[in-house]
């Protein structure tokens, strides 16, 4: 990724082969906070059941862990 200024807000995806957590490889994450090391955020998990919304589940993100979307998704 290239390193341009991220904003709350944003949508960022991880990279299924470069995220050192493999449990979020792929994922769509909401930036919360940007850093100058990339961005700390969060991707939304599933509830238990279809009554049960999901919670988060937080991440910090290097830069050559994510991509900027743009509103399109860069691995899919």
């Amino acid at each position: 990724m290239l390193k341009t200024e991220l904003k709350v807000g944003e949508i960022v995806q991880l990279s299924p082969t470069d995220v050192a957590n493999k449990a979020f490889a792929g994922c769509l994450m909401v930036v919360e906070q940007p850093k100058v090391w990339g961005a700390m955020g969060y991707v939304t998990a599933l509830g238990d059941n279809p009554e049960t919304p999901g919670g988060r589940a937080y991440y910090r993100a290097k830069w050559e862990e994510m991509e900027q979307t743009n509103g399109t998704a860069k691995w899919t």
